[in-house]
């Protein structure tokens, strides 16, 4: 089993953005210096769409707004885990849940390196002790495959209470598990948050 580890505390924005242009998922998070837990910081480049981020302990809330018409707005809340590779620090998965169409509906998405076995699920762990979510992944491009999961309240709530990291486990293209840990701290009130944009 190969286990990734978080290469530092607290995730970066401008790491984070690297990976979400490297990631291909349908935004990027800011490269500005985090805000206070909570506070969104208005983007300074000017540029439509408009662009507020917000950080929240290891997850970043960020939010693209189009004047129109119509005004559109969509908003995420992501994090990325990072590993060393030749004394860097390189992005290695993303983790994002994108606004709910419903407040009855919660969708994570998570994007891997393609170096995967299609044949095994992805799993989503609240901590060791629980079973998970397991999925298989929905698709891949050059960039990563990605798995979605639609979580049940039940499993939202395992999420939020989590006193430990969560993980995300899944096989390589050798057939071994990877278990990438991930950070549950800020995680509810990012998704509070998430809500109420």
């Amino acid at each position: 089993m190969m286990k990734i580890s978080i290469a530092s505390g607290r995730l970066l924005l401008g790491v984070a953005q690297i990976a979400a242009l490297q990631l291909g998922l349908h935004s990027a998070v800011s490269a500005q210096t985090p805000a206070a837990p909570g506070v969104a910081t208005p983007s300074v480049s000017g540029e439509k769409p408009q662009r507020t981020t917000a950080s929240y302990d290891d997850w970043i809330l960020q939010c693209d707004k189009r004047v129109g018409p119509p005004p559109e707005k969509t908003c995420e809340i992501a994090q990325v885990v990072q590993v060393q590779l030749q004394g860097k620090n390189v992005p290695f998965s993303l983790v994002a849940i994108p606004r709910p169409a419903s407040l009855k509906s919660t969708r994570m998405m998570v994007q891997l390196p393609v170096n995967v076995s299609l044949k095994g699920n992805v799993v989503l762990q609240s901590d060791k002790a629980d079973s998970g979510v397991a999925v298989p992944f929905a698709r891949c491009v050059v960039s990563g495959c990605v798995a979605e999961f639609d979580l049940k309240e039940d499993a939202v709530k395992k999420l939020r209470n989590a006193a430990a990291a969560g993980s995300i486990t899944f096989k390589n293209s050798n057939e071994q598990d990877v278990v990438v840990p991930l950070s549950l701290k800020g995680f509810g009130p990012a998704l509070d948050a998430l809500a109420k944009e």
